[in-house]
C-alpha cells in the first residue's frame, strides 16, 4: 500500500498509508483543519539505451541532424578534392617549396642500392 504525505493548513505534516482505492483525508490528524496531499518528485534513473533524450527526436532534431550530416558529408568531400588538388601543385612546383603550406608528409630520402 502506498504511503501518502499530507499537511493542514496550520503546517502540520503527517503520513497516511491508505489504499490507492480509498479517498483521500480530508482532515489533520492533530488539528482537524483542511489538508492537501503532497507531492513529490519520484527518484527515478533511467539508465541504458534508449533513455537519452536524443534517442526520443522531434521533427526539429532530425531536421537538425540531418543537416549536419550534409555539412559533414560536403566537408570530407573538399578535403578529398583539396587534397588532391594541393598534391598535385606541390609536386609541380620547380622549386618544391609551395605557397600554400600542405599537410603532406615530408619526402623519405632515396633508397639505397646494395651491391
Amino acid at each position: 500500500m502506498p504511503i501518502y504525505e499530507y499537511r493542514c493548513e496550520n503546517g502540520h505534516l503527517f503520513e497516511v498509508m491508505q489504499k490507492m482505492t480509498e479517498g483521500p483525508v480530508t482532515q489533520c490528524e492533530t488539528c482537524e483543519a483542511p489538508v492537501q496531499r503532497v507531492f513529490h518528485p519520484i527518484a527515478v534513473h533511467f539508465k541504458g539505451s534508449g533513455f537519452y533524450n536524443t534517442d526520443y527526436g522531434t521533427a526539429k532534431r532530425k531536421r537538425e541532424q540531418d543537416l549536419s550530416a550534409k555539412r559533414d558529408a560536403a566537408a570530407k568531400g573538399d578535403k578529398k578534392d583539396s587534397g588532391s588538388a594541393t598534391s598535385s601543385t606541390s609536386s609541380s612546383s620547380s622549386d618544391g617549396a609551395s605557397s600554400t603550406p600542405s599537410s603532406s608528409p615530408a619526402p623519405s630520402p632515396p633508397a639505397k642500392s646494395g651491391s
